[in-house]
C-alpha cells in the first residue's frame, strides 16, 4: 500500500449561524486504504462531506477554514460536479436514481457510451445513437463486483431497497477516473449477506489503489474492513485509531462518550407467550409489493410480545407491515383480535388501533417540508381529532398542545435539532427516523408495526431506539411487531423471530436459538437439510 495521501483536510472548521459544527478537524486517507468515519448524528460528519463535495449550502454560509488536499495539491472545490472532476465519487444513504430508468441507464447517466452509425457518418458525430450493448456489459460488470444477482436491464421502481443501494455503488463504481471513493452507510439498508458482498467489493477496490472513505454506523463491519478509524464527537476528532489497537465497545464509547450496553428486553426470556391471547392473526397474506412480495404468509401475533421479521433484502419480509396498513395490493385476511380488518384501507388499520413505522421515511414517512412538531402531530390529528380545538362550527390546531408533546418527544428520543419548528428536510437521516417513530407513538396504537427502525441511525441513537420500544413493551403492554435486517436486533428485543423466505414463512426461531438455524432459514435451506435433500 503507498504512503501517498489521497485526501488530507486540514484544520477544518466550520460554524453555522454562531453554532461552531466543525472544530479544527483533520483527515487523511491514503491511497488503497479503508478509512472508516464514525460519529454520532450531528458530529459533524455530513457537513464535513459537505465541503469536501463543494455543496452550496458551505459556499451560502461563509465558506469555511481548513485546506482540503488531493494528491498532494490543494483545492478549492466549489460544486459536486469539480469535486467529481478531481476523482471523488459519494454512494449516498439516500438514494439518487431515476425509478423510470433500467439499471444501466443509471449507472450510465451523463456517461452514455455512443456508436457511429450511417448518419453520424455522413453528417455530424451529433447524431450517434447509444452503444446499448457496451453499456450494459459494463453494468453487468459493476454489479458482477457486488455480487448482484439482478438484470441489469430492470427497471429501478419496485426493486428492493437492498438492491437500490447496490445500483448507487456501481454507478461510482463505472466512473474511471475515481480516486477516492465516499460509503455513506452503503449497508444500511443490507440485509448480513448483502452487506458481506460489498464489504467484499471495498476490499477488491481498494486493493487496486482506490482509496475508501467508510462512514457508517456499524462498528463490526468497521473492524471487518478498516485499516484506519477517524471518531468524531461534537465536531471534533476525538480519536484516530489503527483497527488493531482498538475494538467495538472502544469505538463506541468513544462516539459517544458513554458506554453502550447491550440491548436486552426482560420479557423475552422470562415470560411465555404460547398461553397468551392472539392479537393479531394473519392467514394466506399476498401482497404484491414488487421486489418483496409475500405469497401466502400464515402468522399469529401475541399480545403483549415483540415478535421480529427477519430475513434476505427482496425476500417479502417488508411487504407484511406494508400489507398489513394497506399500501400495496394485499389478498388475505387479517383478524385484529376477533375483528376481521377491511384490507388496502390505511386509513381503517390506523383506526384500529394499528401505527406503522415505514423503512421509507422520505418517501412515506414524512412530510419533508413541514417542521417537526406538524409532522409529528399530523396523523393523530387527521384520524384521532387530538392537537384539535372545536369552535363551531370551525375547528383549528391546538398548537400549545402540539408545540408542548413535540418538545417531549424530542426529548424522550433525543431528536438532534434547533427545536419543533424546524423543517424536516433540515434533519440528519437518523433524526428523520425518531420523528418517523415519534408520530406513530403519538398515536397509543395497541399494535406498532415497526420496519428497519434503526436504518442509518447511530450506535446510541440505536440503543436509544431499541430502548424506547422495549419500555413501550414491557411497562404499556404495548404489541409490537419489528421488521429488521439486522438479525442481532431482533435478537436482542424479540420474544420470536419470523424468518421470511422467497414469500413464505420459513419458520419462527427464538432468539437463543443457533446461528446455524438462522443461516439455514434466512438461505431458504432449513427445511431442505432436516428432509435431508440438500447436501
Amino acid at each position: 500500500m503507498t504512503q501517498e495521501y489521497t485526501l488530507q483536510m486540514k484544520d477544518i472548521s466550520k460554524v453555522f449561524f454562531n453554532n461552531k459544527v466543525l472544530n479544527s478537524v483533520n483527515l487523511n486517507v491514503k491511497s488503497g486504504e479503508i478509512h472508516a468515519l464514525l460519529g454520532e448524528n450531528g458530529a459533524g460528519k455530513s457537513t464535513l462531506m459537505n465541503i469536501l463535495f463543494g455543496m452550496p449550502v458551505i459556499h451560502s454560509t461563509g465558506g469555511f477554514e481548513g485546506e482540503v488536499i488531493i494528491d498532494g495539491k490543494r483545492v478549492d472545490i466549489k460544486s459536486p460536479k469539480e469535486s467529481l472532476d478531481l476523482g471523488i465519487g459519494m454512494v449516498h444513504q439516500e438514494f439518487m436514481l431515476i425509478p423510470g430508468f433500467s439499471i444501466t441507464e443509471n449507472i450510465k447517466l451523463n456517461r452514455e457510451t455512443t456508436k457511429n452509425n450511417l448518419l453520424s457518418r455522413v453528417f455530424s458525430s451529433k447524431l450517434k445513437t447509444l452503444d446499448t450493448k457496451s453499456m450494459n456489459r459494463d453494468a453487468r460488470e459493476c454489479l458482477d463486483t457486488l455480487g448482484m444477482d439482478v438484470n441489469e436491464k430492470s427497471k429501478i421502481a419496485g426493486l428492493p431497497i437492498g438492491h437500490m443501494q447496490f445500483v448507487e455503488i456501481a454507478r461510482e463504481i463505472d466512473k474511471r477516473n475515481i480516486k477516492l471513493l465516499v460509503f455513506d452507510e452503503p449497508t444500511a439498508v443490507l440485509a448480513e449477506s448483502e452487506a458481506d458482498n460489498l464489504l467484499n467489493a471495498m476490499k477488491t477496490l481498494a486493493d487496486t489503489g482506490i482509496a475508501i472513505l467508510f462512514i457508517t454506523h456499524r462498528l463490526d463491519e468497521v473492524m471487518q474492513v478498516a485499516d484506519n478509524i477517524t471518531i468524531l464527537r461534537d465536531g471534533e476528532v476525538v480519536s484516530l485509531k489503527q483497527k488493531e489497537q482498538t475494538s467495538v465497545s472502544e469505538l463506541a464509547e468513544l462516539m459517544v462518550g458513554r458506554r453502550i450496553e447491550g440491548i436486552m428486553n426482560s420479557n423475552k426470556d422470562e415470560k411465555s407467550f404460547d398461553d397468551k391471547e392472539i392479537i393479531l392473526k394473519i392467514r394466506n397474506l399476498r401482497v404484491s409489493m414488487r421486489g418483496e412480495q409475500v405469497k401466502g404468509i400464515n402468522l399469529d401475533v401475541r399480545k403483549g410480545e415483540i415478535l421480529g421479521i427477519g430475513g434476505l433484502a427482496g425476500q417479502g419480509k417488508i411487504g407484511i407491515a406494508n400489507g398489513i396498513m394497506g399500501l400495496y395490493p394485499t389478498q388475505g385476511e387479517i383478524y385484529l383480535e376477533d375483528k376481521k380488518l377491511e384490507l388496502n384501507n390505511p386509513k381503517e388499520s390506523i383506526k384500529n388501533g394499528i401505527g406503522f413505522v415505514s423503512e421509507d421515511r422520505k418517501g412515506i414517512g414524512l412530510l419533508l417540508d413541514s417542521s417537526i412538531e406538524l409532522n409529528i402531530a399530523m396523523t393523530a390529528m387527521q384520524m384521532q381529532n387530538k392537537f384539535i380545538i372545536k369552535l363551531l362550527p370551525f375547528t383549528q390546531m391546538n398548537k400549545g398542545k402540539i408545540r408542548k408533546h413535540a418538545l417531549k418527544m424530542i426529548k424522550d428520543l433525543d431528536i438532534r435539532c434547533r427545536g419543533p419548528h424546524q423543517m424536516t428536510k433540515r434533519l440528519s437521516g437518523g433524526n428523520q427516523q425518531k420523528v418517523c417513530i415519534a408520530r406513530a407513538l403519538t398515536l397509543n396504537p395497541d399494535i406498532l408495526l415497526v420496519s428497519e427502525p434503526t436504518r442509518g441511525i447511530d450506535v446510541g441513537a440505536k440503543k436509544l431506539v431499541l430502548d424506547l420500544l422495549v419500555k413501550l413493551n414491557n411497562q404499556l403492554g404495548m404489541t409490537i411487531v419489528m421488521t429488521s435486517s439486522e438479525l442481532g436486533e431482533l435478537r436482542s428485543v424479540c420474544s420470536r423471530i419470523a424468518i421470511i423466505s422467497e414469500g413464505k414463512l420459513e419458520g419462527i426461531l427464538m432468539p437463543t436459538d443457533s446461528d446455524v438455524d438462522f443461516g439455514l432459514m434466512m438461505s431458504g435451506e432449513y427445511h431442505k437439510i432436516n428432509r435431508g435433500e440438500a447436501l
